[in-house]
């Protein structure tokens, strides 16, 4: 996407306190991570070739960001899949078009690499959220998702 004031590019090294900023966002509470891991996890994004970090910039100032994972794999003629995570607006910016044309831009970019689809999971409940996921393509129900997290300290 691209316009007089709006602009999505792959995020660069210097981004990195922008997309951060952009992430406190997305949860009300989350996991410190130290910056020595943070800065680890970054270089990792910004050097693995199928990964893509995408921000949306609105005149100069990102306001919106998410990842694009793009799979290998060996059914649907060996063509991989897309995995779209940590789709996330400023809460000033939202509700103005900025995700829909941040997912549309990654969607785009995974059909440009022929994946034969793209996944996203959300962790949201709020109708607006369904939208602004389905107005960007998405289609609830096709397949159910289910996710498991790592055992804490102590369960059974």
């Amino acid at each position: 996407m691209q316009s007089e004031t709006a602009v999505v590019r792959e995020a660069a090294r210097e981004d990195l306190a922008a997309v951060l900023s952009l992430y406190a966002h997305m949860h009300d509470v989350d996991e410190i991570a130290d910056e020595c891991a943070l800065e680890q996890a970054w270089e990792d994004i910004l050097a693995d070739p199928r990964t893509r970090l995408f921000i949306l910039e609105y005149r100069g100032v990102p306001v919106s960001t998410c990842v694009l994972h793009i799979l290998p794999n060996l059914t649907r003629g060996a063509r991989s899949y897309g995995l779209i995570e940590n789709v996330v607006t400023d809460r000033e910016h939202r509700n103005r078009g900025f995700g829909t044309a941040l997912l549309t831009h990654a969607l785009e970019c995974a059909w440009e690499e022929n994946c034969y689809k793209v996944m996203l999971l959300t962790g949201r409940s709020e109708p607006n959220v369904f939208r602004l996921y389905e107005k960007a393509g998405f289609v609830r129900g096709a397949k159910e998702g289910l996710i498991v997290y790592p055992p804490t300290p102590g369960d059974p």
